[in-house]
């Protein structure tokens, strides 16, 4: 199963943070399941749900050429755990 690529930091993202929500880029063949399953376990809290998306590839320039599509997942977490936010 692979892990989160990155963590997405938008202002949305940021706001989101207050409610106990975090958002991320995942593997587009990653399910809920298999994300919730794999933050329960490395973190070591309890997931109360997950919303997903898929995110299109973007139009690839000379400048960026990091434009895969993929999925967006934001994980809600119950009121007394958190995640650290940076975390390599």
């Amino acid at each position: 199963m692979d892990k989160p690529r990155n963590q997405l930091i938008t202002e949305k993202s940021i706001r989101l943070l207050q409610q106990n929500q975090y958002t991320s880029h995942v593997d587009s063949k990653l399910t809920k399941t298999e994300m919730k399953s794999w933050i329960e376990q490395i973190f070591d809290v309890k997931v109360e749900g997950i919303n997903s998306s898929r995110v299109r590839a973007g139009r690839k320039t000379r400048l960026n050429s990091n434009s895969a599509g993929g999925r967006k997942m934001i994980i809600k977490l119950r009121s007394n755990s958190f995640i650290p936010l940076f975390l390599n």
